[in-house]
C-alpha cells in the first residue's frame, strides 16, 4: 500500500521509500485489448517505471476499445456495473500488481468537469462505485481532474474525493491539473488531497501565449517557462505535502502541441525536465510520449502532430533513460535529501540550463544541463568527497580526481557532442556501496 512519508515530503510503500516514476498511459483503457495491455505493463515494468497514469473515461470516450461500456447512456452516476469495461480494468490491476505497478487512475478527464457531467450529484456516486469496486487493491491511487482547473467544479471535485476516502481510505487521492498550473493553487491544505501534482506542461519559454484553447493566462510571478524545478520551489513553499510533474514536455511531441511544423520535445530535453524536478525536491516525476499517451495505432486519426505507432514509441530513447535517474536517487537515499543550492559557488548555468542541487546525508548530486564548467563549496560538505560524473543518457559512474578549487568541467568534446551529466559528491563511507547499488 501506498502512504505518505511522515517525516519526508515523499512516498512509502509497505514502510519503504518509495519512488515514483510515472509514465502517461491516458488511453490505455479506451484504445488497447487485454493483451496489448499486458504487453504495455510489462515493457514499463521492465524500464523500471513504478507508476502508470491511466483514464477510466476520456473526453467522450465511454466504452472500451470493443464498444462495451462503462456507464449507462454516458451517466457517470450510473456504471454500467456488470460490463466487461470494468472486469478488463480489474485485470489490468491485477496484472499490474504482479509487476510491480502502481495504477493512478483518474475516474474521468477534466471536460466532465466542464460540460456539467461530473457534479455534485454525480460525483459521489461514481466516488462510491469505484471505491467499492477498487478498494481492495493496494496497487491504486487516485488522480482526480484531468488537464482542468480546479476552480471549474471545486465542490465535484472534493465530493468525489471523499467518496473515494470514505470507501477506500487506504488509497491515495491527487489531483492533475491544467497545463502550467498546480494542485496547490487551488487545494493547499486541502485534507481531501494527499499529494500535490503540476504541469508544467508543452510549451518553450517562447510560448507563453499562442491564441489556442490551453492559454493560461498568469502574471510574471507565475510563468515558469521551461523550468519546472520553479514549480518545485513553490508547492513546497505552499503546503506540507509531496509534489511532482505528472505532465512535462512529451517526448516526441511538438513545442506547443498545436503546430507540427515545430520542434519537437527530445529525450534530451525530457531528462532535463526529470532531473531538475527530482533535484529541486519531488517526490518522482512522470514521463510521456505522445504516441503512447493516446495510443495510436498508426491508422486513425491522431493528436497533436503524432507520428509513431504507439507499440514503436514503447521503445523511444526517452523511456530507457528513466530508469538511471531512479537508480541514482535510491542509492543515494534521496528521500532523506533536501535541494541546496548554496552548495554551488556561482548557482552556475544558464536560464534555459540551470544546475541544481540536491544534498543527502551520503551525497550531493548536481545536475548540469548546459554542458558549462561550475564551481562547488567543498567546504560546505563533511567529508572530502569520492567524486564522479554519472551520465544521466546511459547511465553508469565515472570517478575522477577532486579539484581542490571545486571548478569542475563537464566532459563534452564540441557543442555538437554535448550531453547533460550528474555530478556525484559520495561520502567516502559509502561510496562503494553506492557505486555497487548502481551495479
Amino acid at each position: 500500500m501506498l502512504t505518505i512519508n511522515p517525516r519526508r515530503r515523499g512516498f512509502l510503500r509497505d514502510g519503504k521509500p518509495f519512488f515514483w516514476l510515472g509514465d502517461t498511459a491516458w488511453l490505455l483503457f479506451s484504445n488497447l485489448n487485454d493483451n496489448e495491455i499486458d504487453m504495455y505493463l510489462a515493457n514499463r515494468a521492465a524500464k523500471g517505471f513504478t507508476v502508470i497514469q491511466a483514464t477510466l473515461s476520456h473526453f467522450e470516450r465511454f466504452a472500451d476499445c470493443e464498444g462495451r461500456p462503462a456507464f449507462i447512456d454516458g451517466d457517470l452516476a450510473r456504471p454500467a456495473e456488470d460490463s466487461p469495461f470494468w472486469a478488463r480494468v480489474e485485470r489490468a490491476v491485477r496484472t499490474a500488481g504482479r509487476l510491480g505497478l502502481v495504477m493512478a487512475l483518474l475516474p474521468c478527464w477534466g471536460s466532465f468537469a466542464i460540460s456539467g457531467r461530473l457534479n455534485a450529484e454525480s460525483a459521489p456516486v461514481y466516488g462510491a462505485f469505484l471505491a467499492r469496486r477498487f478498494a481492495r487493491y493496494d496497487n491504486v491511487l487516485w488522480l482526480l481532474g484531468g488537464d482542468v482547473r480546479g476552480s471549474v467544479a471545486p465542490e465535484a471535485f472534493e465530493a468525489l474525493a471523499r467518496a473515494l476516502r470514505g470507501g477506500a481510505p487506504g488509497q491515495l487521492v491527487g489531483f492533475h491539473p491544467f497545463g502550467r498550473c498546480s494542485s496547490s493553487q487551488w487545494f493547499a491544505g486541502a485534507d481531501w488531497l494527499d499529494f500535490h501534482m503540476f504541469q508544467s506542461g508543452h510549451r518553450d519559454r517562447s510560448q507563453r501565449r499562442l491564441n489556442a484553447w490551453d492559454d493560461n493566462e498568469v502574471s510574471d510571478e507565475e510563468w515558469m517557462a521551461e523550468e519546472n524545478y520553479l514549480y518545485v520551489f513553490r508547492d513546497l513553499e505552499r503546503d506540507d505535502k509531496p509534489t511532482l510533474d505528472g505532465e512535462p514536455s512529451y517526448e516526441d511531441i511538438p513545442h506547443g502541441l498545436h503546430d507540427p511544423s515545430r520542434p519537437y520535445w527530445t529525450d534530451r530535453q525530457v531528462r532535463r525536465y526529470a532531473w531538475w524536478s527530482l533535484l529541486a525536491g519531488a517526490a518522482g516525476f512522470t514521463y510521456g510520449h505522445n504516441a503512447i499517451m493516446q495510443f495510436w495505432d498508426g491508422a486513425s486519426e491522431g493528436s497533436f502532430g503524432v507520428r509513431q505507432r504507439w507499440d514503436v514509441a514503447l521503445h523511444a530513447p526517452g523511456s530507457f533513460q528513466m530508469r538511471h535517474l531512479r537508480r541514482l536517487m535510491e542509492a543515494v537515499d534521496w528521500q532523506e535529501g533536501e535541494n541546496d543550492q548554496a552548495l554551488l559557488a556561482d548557482d552556475s548555468g544558464r536560464e534555459d540550463a540551470r544546475n541544481l542541487c540536491l544534498r543527502t546525508p551520503s551525497a550531493a548530486v548536481i545536475y548540469c544541463y548546459g554542458g558549462a564548467p561550475f564551481a562547488v563549496r567543498l567546504d560546505r560538505l563533511p567529508w572530502r568527497p569520492v567524486a564522479c560524473w554519472y551520465h544521466p543518457k546511459l547511465g553508469g559512474f565515472s570517478p575522477l580526481l577532486l579539484p581542490e578549487d571545486g571548478r569542475f568541467v563537464p566532459p563534452a568534446d564540441t557543442p555538437e557532442a554535448l550531453e547533460d551529466w550528474a555530478l556525484a559528491l559520495l561520502d567516502p563511507a559509502r561510496a562503494k556501496e553506492i557505486m555497487d547499488r548502481i551495479g
